[in-house]
């Protein structure tokens, strides 16, 4: 078998700037200058977000083929193979992102992180509120490239976040992704501390609700997050008290009754123990350090 060419963009083996973390172009730019077809090839250190906006073609996923149509989404993590082959009137656009510069890693331990570390095609109904929000920041990406606005990189990293949250979410949402049965059980758990952090339910609830043992659940976390379940559950109890303790009225005992609590100074003990200080200490503090 032919070795797979490795580039920095598509037949170029540097892309000649120190400072390159994001690059932007259309697919005719270089597809037009290749009669249309990119040759089966991967890049190491890039991660790439490619959309079809009218014409269509085929993408080479290692050794599969799928078709692309108006409206569709691929995401090309590094490492992976694949090739294009493009109609002449295809208008879309490529955009090239040094992985490094991406907010989560692909392959890290998250379902997000997962989803990233595998090539993706999210191909939305039109009509679905976030795929017209992905389009409509796809174009804010495109702006914001061609300028040089005060702000811009930091500016181009919210929406490159914000575009690969977008698309997870569709991707989720439609089915196209699934994860492994970790992936989905340690997400599963997340939104279920969500749900039910206030009312302090043992972790047998959480461990029946995933389909698994409590042992097996904190061994999830703790591959997951270096923590037990209940740690886990302790984190988000307290940065919801953190959250109202900042940026409420609320007194400290409507806020220990609101998480669950019974006896307030219980509360003020619990927080103690987790985060150094008394409730009162530590809202003074950060108020203090916010301005507030």
């Amino acid at each position: 078998m032919p070795r797979v060419p490795t580039y920095a963009l598509y037949g170029e083996t540097d892309t000649g700037d120190p400072g390159f973390w994001l690059h932007h172009e259309t697919i005719h730019a270089r597809s037009s200058q290749h009669d249309w077809e990119i040759q089966p090839h991967r890049h190491t250190a890039y991660f790439q977000i490619l959309h079809i906006a009218a014409g269509g073609g085929d993408v080479l996923f290692n050794e599969e083929t799928l078709s692309l149509k108006p409206g569709t989404v691929i995401t090309i993590p590094p490492g992976t193979s694949h090739g294009f082959r493009f109609s002449k009137t295809v208008v879309g656009s490529v955009i090239t992102i040094l992985s490094s510069h991406l907010d989560h890693g692909p392959g890290e331990r998250s379902l997000f992180g997962q989803w990233l570390a595998h090539p993706q095609k999210i191909a939305p109904e039109p009509q679905v509120p976030d795929a017209e929000e992905a389009v409509r920041i796809l174009g804010r990406i495109t702006a914001e490239f061609e300028g040089r606005n005060r702000g811009r990189n930091e500016i181009l990293r919210a929406y490159v976040s914000v575009l690969l949250h977008l698309l997870f979410r569709i991707g989720c949402d439609q089915r196209t992704w699934d994860g492994s049965s970790e992936d989905t059980r340690v997400d599963a758990l997340m939104n279920l501390i969500d749900q039910h952090f206030r009312t302090h339910r043992a972790l047998s609830f959480y461990a029946g609700r995933i389909g698994v043992s409590p042992t097996h659940l904190n061994r999830l976390v703790h591959a997951w997050h270096g923590c037990s379940a209940h740690e886990l559950i302790e984190r988000k109890i307290i940065e919801e008290a953190k959250r109202q303790l900042i940026f409420s009225m609320t007194s400290i005992q409507q806020i220990s009754y609101g998480l669950g609590f019974q006896d307030a100074a219980y509360f003020s003990r619990f927080f103690a123990r987790c985060t150094g200080k008394a409730p009162k200490d530590w809202r003074s503090l950060e108020r203090a350090r916010i301005d507030y």
